[in-house]
């Protein structure tokens, strides 16, 4: 016979319970916009009591987006604004370049100079170089900056430069460029270089670990010279150190008048962590023509830019007529670019989607097998390419335009870190991006590999991709 005290305490957990998962029900039906997800949370609510509430509290709220708005002190809805003038496109890229207006609010800038550079072996002496030479300022953001074979050479060139005068800032992701001790961020505060760390906390439930990463690579050099692309800072990128893990990259160098554009990415983050702007002719000069690339960048991130570069992607598979050729380390998109992938090849363009034999994340390696079979069924192919790990994340549509930098093909990239990507239109730069992507074709993954995959490795697969939005 269950005691007073018994009957109470159950009364006031069934009324706690009856409480929370309303108030989920109620949250859930307000915010989310997927009815698979609006569904299964509610039921973990009501069919857990309070874990399910706690859990919805934890994972399920998009704290993410809702902080990221802080970042700007007028967030809106771009697609709603009139595109900025520009644009005299007359081939079928057309709709791309104005779908580009509308959704970065960036004209395509003419006169520029882009070179590819492949791996740190190629891209590091290029911007020590740069470090070395510039007179007026120099901004570098990173997710990952070692203090190691490669990170030393670059604290050393920036002390220097700092020391002679140059106006130095130095952005380092909170928590990619190391949570507990970030090395080089405390070299370079001891050694006087003005460097700031992105959302890092030393209180570990005010940290975002995951999510809401700054996944930029910029190095500015007197606003008239800029690199960016995938590569981060670290003694994996250079071949020549035989590391034991090596991770293969591709880099850019660019001049021209969309440095300016670059210029405003980093700016942006910099402002929001330091509360310092950077303007004027020391961070933007006049730029003159330099090339003869057309040439825009495509921010990212959970705040006014989300999905930019989803967006942009989205809308070149929707423009391509004949080929669209994609490289990227990760490979996890939603179902709204995997239809407009399997459309594509449905209606005779050539798609193909390299990514590696292994990478260095097993998890997303099993989630991918499990995720891509829609794309081959539709006659996409799927390639792979051997060890060592390529991190770089190349597009190129119809041979004619090319989408580089920092954001991989997955969910994560596309909405929950701060990212950076240039489109590049009509340029021999176009062409080596395809040549790169075409290289790494090298085993062709069909339905029969995986139908070979036994039972225990197709549960782990389908299991391991259930965590898609968190990978």
């Amino acid at each position: 016979m269950p005691t007073p005290t018994g009957s109470f305490l159950t009364s006031a957990l069934a009324i706690v319970h009856f409480v929370l998962a309303a108030s989920v029900t109620l949250h859930v039906l307000l915010t989310k916009r997927n009815p698979a997800s609006s569904v299964a949370w509610i039921g973990l609510a009501w069919l857990s009591p309070v874990i399910g509430s706690v859990l919805y509290a934890l994972l399920g709220i998009n704290r993410v987006r809702r902080r990221a708005h802080t970042l700007h002190d007028t967030p809106g809805n771009p697609l709603r604004q009139t595109p900025p003038p520009g644009g005299d496109r007359d081939d079928h890229l057309a709709p791309l370049e104005f779908a580009g207006r509308r959704i970065t609010q960036r004209c395509v800038e003419e006169g520029t100079a882009v070179e590819v550079l492949i791996n740190g072996d190629a891209a590091y002496p290029q911007m020590l170089e740069a470090i070395g030479r510039a007179q007026r300022s120099i901004a570098l953001s990173s997710y990952i900056f070692r203090v190691d074979a490669a990170g030393e050479p670059f604290i050393e060139a920036l002390v220097r430069a700092r020391e002679r005068g140059v106006e130095v800032r130095v952005l380092i992701d909170g928590y990619g460029g190391g949570y507990f001790r970030s090395h080089a961020y405390h070299c370079l505060r001891r050694a006087g270089v003005p460097v700031a760390r992105f959302l890092h906390s030393v209180m570990p439930w005010r940290m975002p670990f995951l999510n809401l990463r700054t996944h930029r690579k910029i190095l500015l050099i007197d606003g008239a010279i800029a690199f960016t692309g995938g590569l981060n800072i670290g003694a994996e990128n250079l071949m020549s150190a035989h590391s034991r893990y090596p991770v293969l990259d591709t880099h850019f160098r660019v001049e021209g008048p969309v440095v300016s554009q670059l210029c405003e990415a980093f700016e942006e983050l910099w402002s929001f962590v330091t509360n310092e702007s950077l303007d004027g002719p020391l961070w933007y000069p006049a730029i003159q023509p330099v090339g003869d690339g057309t040439a825009r960048v495509v921010t990212s991130g959970p705040d006014q830019d989300l999905e930019k570069i989803e967006l942009l992607a989205l809308t070149a598979l929707g423009c391509a007529k004949s080929s669209v050729r994609i490289m990227t380390p990760y490979f996890l998109p939603d179902d709204q670019v995997v239809t407009a992938l399997s459309l594509a090849a449905i209606r005779g363009v050539t798609v193909d989607i390299v990514i590696p034999q292994t990478s260095n994340h097993p998890t997303v390696d099993w989630s991918t097998r499990a995720h891509i079979e829609p794309l081959l069924v539709s006659g996409c192919r799927v390639w792979t390419h051997p060890l060592p790990f390529d991190h770089s994340k190349l597009l190129t549509v119809d041979g004619q335009w090319c989408f580089v930098g920092s954001a991989n093909w997955d969910m994560r990239s596309f909405r929950l870190n701060f990212e950076i990507n240039l489109e590049i239109y009509h340029s021999p730069i176009v062409e080596q991006v395809d040549d790169i992507i075409q290289r790494n074709q090298q085993r062709r993954l069909t339905l029969a590999d995986l139908a070979r995959r036994s039972l225990p490795v197709r549960l782990r697969d389908s299991a391991a991709r259930l965590m898609l939005p968190y990978l």
